[in-house]
């Protein structure tokens, strides 16, 4: 099992990732809430040829399955931008949260504007790194928080190429419970790429999107030790960076 952390863009993200003992490390290749186009990272070759695998976490403001032109065409270039950017740096796959739309009666276009991402840029000879879809913790029309919405968004997109993260703290916070989510999850899309292993500040079902280390927060800590066993995929932490050191150690010592 590879176990690692999300890490700050700037400065070395290989040595942090170093000095954590991380497998893996996740990180930005722009400012997060920003429409930044990408920029060649001064360390890439470094982070290129380090054996620390790296994904790619895109910015937070991209919503694929908007019915806005303003947004959705905009967040299309960002994606295909911020996958080539990963691509340069040998990352195995661009993270992109599922986005939402306004109404009800939007969720099927939502769902289809997925569709056409994956789709158009195949007539442009793909992504460069593999999209893996996050599940989401709030919004009441959104394409990842609620499984049986994931299911109808995976009818659409599972065949093209589409690869999953779990987010523990988000499914928690959707709603979702945690006991044997790794199998619902693979039911669904018949994979996970990764796992965001947090926990939650906030209780069940709160739709807030805030997380905690593993020794605070209001999940079970055995419940995302459980979740690392079934998995079979690395393992990201985004908790507070202040105990995420702490958070890996409580990992290595119960998971192995």
């Amino acid at each position: 099992m590879r176990i690692g952390a999300h890490v700050r863009t700037d400065g070395d993200p290989i040595g942090f990732g170093e000095k954590l003992g991380a497998d893996v490390i996740q990180l930005f290749v722009v400012d997060p809430q920003s429409w930044d186009k990408p920029k060649p990272h001064p360390l890439a070759a470094e982070i290129k040829a380090s054996p620390i695998d790296v994904v790619v976490h895109s910015s937070y403001q991209i919503n694929v399955a908007s019915t806005n032109n303003r947004l959705r065409m905009p967040s299309r270039n960002a994606v295909a931008l911020q996958a080539q950017a990963a691509a340069e740096l040998g990352a195995f796959g661009l993270v992109v949260h599922g986005g939402h739309v306004r109404t009800d009666a939007e969720m099927a276009t939502g769902i289809d504007n997925w569709r056409k991402l994956f789709e158009r840029q195949a007539e442009k000879g793909g992504f460069a790194v593999p999209i893996l879809i996050e599940n989401t913790a709030g919004g009441n029309h959104a394409m990842a928080r609620h499984f049986d919405d994931i299911g109808r968004l995976w009818e659409a997109v599972g065949d093209l190429g589409a690869g999953f993260v779990l987010d523990t703290c988000h499914a928690w916070a959707g709603g979702e419970e945690l006991l044997n989510i790794v199998d619902r999850v693979k039911a669904i899309t018949g994979r996970i790429d990764l796992v965001h292993l947090n926990s939650s500040r906030d209780e069940f079902n709160s739709g807030a999107d805030r997380h905690a280390n593993l020794s605070d927060g209001t999940i079970d800590p055995q419940l995302l030790v459980e979740v690392c066993k079934a998995v079979d995929a690395p393992i990201i932490l985004e908790t507070p960076a202040e105990g995420v050191a702490e958070d890996l150690a409580y990992l290595r010592e119960h998971v192995g």
